[in-house]
């Protein structure tokens, strides 16, 4: 593990047609980390994210996808991710291929992938339009029981970015509150970036709703207090919910779109 400004780390472990997942469930979105892959002009990723949200719908604007796969898509309490729409739409500002899961699937798949599995199984799916929809999508019968299962494939990203509260001197990692499949990604993925609000010499005793990564399942740690702003990191910041409402109608045009994301991101200093 290396403590690493947000610049550095990025540009060393996240490079053009890389797969990256990006996750955080609620809180801990890491939303500065998304800035900066716009900053260095990362392009062609295929972008995994259970719950893409509004740091997506922003990569995907900014030109930095080629695929997306993910289980539900929107900007949460209000409405359509409306950069997603004009790429899948319009092809604007290219097209995009998107590769539809359920929730179940994805935890599943990043669980596998993390086992060193090839497939994920599950019971679902059966009675699903999403069958006819992604190729990805097949049945197995169980050997012992001759149950049909559902099979995805395994995910295995080449990086996973998260953001959490704290790291040690050692690289170890502390997530506290609502705890998503941080934890699965980044032991599924090849590389792992990490943002945390501070780096700390004791982690303190964990609550019961909290993830310790290991240092050594960590390529790089940034210190970036905020990091995960507009969604909150518990115990440190909240939801700036007037921002998810105001994203509508920034989203909604791309003129508008493009002149936030200079003025906002592009302008902006790195971590």
């Amino acid at each position: 593990m290396e403590l690493l400004s947000l610049r550095d780390a990025v540009a060393r472990h996240v490079h053009d047609g890389d797969t990256v997942a990006m996750e955080g469930f609620t809180h801990l979105i890491p939303f500065a980390a998304g800035h900066e892959l716009i900053r260095q002009h990362r392009r062609d990723l295929t972008l995994i994210r259970m719950t893409p949200d509004i740091i997506y719908d922003q990569l995907i604007g900014a030109g930095c996808a080629r695929k997306l796969v993910f289980s539900w898509g929107g900007n949460p309490g209000v409405g359509s991710l409306h950069r997603l729409r004009d790429a899948v739409e319009h092809g604007w500002p290219g097209s995009i291929e998107i590769e539809e899961h359920s929730h179940a699937a994805m935890a599943s798949a990043y669980a596998a992938g993390a086992a060193g599995l090839p497939i994920a199984l599950l019971k679902g799916y059966h009675g699903t339009d999403l069958v006819e929809h992604n190729p990805n999508i097949r049945f197995v019968e169980d050997p012992f029981t001759g149950q049909r299962l559902a099979a995805v494939p395994a995910l295995r990203p080449d990086v996973a970015v998260i953001h959490a509260q704290r790291a040690d001197e050692d690289g170890n990692v502390l997530i506290e509150g609502i705890v998503g499949v941080q934890k699965e990604s980044v032991l599924s993925a090849s590389r792992a970036v990490v943002t945390v609000e501070e780096v700390v010499a004791d982690l303190a005793a964990p609550s019961p709703n909290s993830v310790v990564l290991p240092g050594w399942t960590i390529d790089a740690v940034a210190v970036v207090p905020g990091g995960s702003h507009p969604s909150y990191t518990h115990g440190y910041s909240d939801r700036d919910n007037a921002f998810y409402k105001a994203w509508d109608a920034i989203s909604r045009d791309r003129d508008t779109f493009q002149q936030w994301i200079r003025d906002n991101v592009l302008d902006g200093e790195s971590p």
